[in-house]
């Protein structure tokens, strides 16, 4: 189901972002623009503007998972802002531009299940939709009732959760131009829930570089096999390229030791795969986005 929309009249974008300040590696040259969507009809309003003028866009949330150019990027910027949470039991609708960590700690201090996982994923809704993020054998398509969905054309699409393909690390949403705008996810009490929650957010905080900046995992884990231990397994803890460095703590890390370039990081992702595959056979799939300029 599609609604028209009929677009803002004026706009106001800002000039020459800093992409670095919205990234979690804090690496990136500028945007040509930038803008900032806190509703729905806002971000419906930009993306008929774009697909109008034929103005390339890009959307983020947390700034996590996406490594942006050294040089920028051409285009315009979008950060979703949507942020609304409403609780109504079973039920929780929400912002794409929620925090995910947020929902899920929320959530479990309810005494709601579901979402425990989501405790210490450094991304927002939308993104952890359309990454089909997950952690501790669950992922986020589990819970997932439906999804608002902003087309390229900037028209609205209601979609239920079996019109969504889901799978390892990916939604459909990954090949369609549009964002997503908000969700509804569906949970069940759990007396467990909060100690389930909090015993994740322990575990993510003894093994996972929390203070250093990274995009997250850089590899998606090959069928039977985590990605961190084949890293691991193969010597490559502390390698450098520039101030990129291969985690130490986790090796499925990249993390930027300080003035580290979307360059660095490319070429140290680059060495860790052509090291693992030469030494085990197998060949490690990115899971972080490079957007380029």
């Amino acid at each position: 189901m599609t609604q028209p929309f009929t677009p803002i009249t004026k706009i106001q974008f800002e000039v020459d972002k800093p992409l670095s300040q919205l990234s979690t590696f804090g690496i990136g040259g500028p945007a040509r623009f930038f803008i900032e969507a806190q509703k729905p009809e806002e971000l419906a309003g930009l993306l008929k503007y774009c697909h109008a003028q034929k103005l390339p866009f890009f959307v983020i949330g947390k700034g996590s998972n996406c490594l942006f150019d050294d040089r920028g990027f051409d285009g315009l910027v979008i950060l979703n802002k949507i942020a609304f949470c409403q609780f109504e039991w079973p039920t929780v609708n929400v912002g794409a531009g929620y925090a995910f960590s947020l929902l899920g700690t929320q959530t479990a201090r309810k005494g709601w299940a579901g979402l425990e996982f989501a405790s210490g994923i450094p991304g927002s809704v939308g993104g952890a939709i359309y990454m089909n993020a997950g952690a501790s054998g669950v992922e986020t398509c589990e819970s997932l009732l439906e999804v608002t969905f902003v087309n390229e054309h900037g028209e609205f699409e209601s979609l239920k959760r079996d019109q969504i393909a889901f799978s390892y690390r990916f939604s459909t949403f990954q090949e369609r131009k549009g964002v997503i705008a908000s969700a509804k996810f569906l949970l069940h009490p759990s007396e467990e829930a909060r100690k389930k929650q909090l015993g994740i957010i322990d575990y993510r905080t003894r093994t996972q570089p929390y203070s250093d900046k990274s995009a997250g995992c850089v590899f998606r884990n090959p069928e039977s096999h985590s990605a961190g231990a084949l890293i691991q397994q193969c010597g490559l803890k502390g390698k450098r390229i520039g101030s990129a460095e291969v985690s130490t703590m986790h090796a499925n890390f990249i993390v930027n030791k300080g003035g580290a370039t979307s360059k660095d990081i490319l070429g140290l992702a680059e060495e860790v795969k052509k090291t693992v595959k030469e030494k085990t056979g197998i060949e490690l799939e990115m899971e972080i986005r490079y957007v380029p300029r």
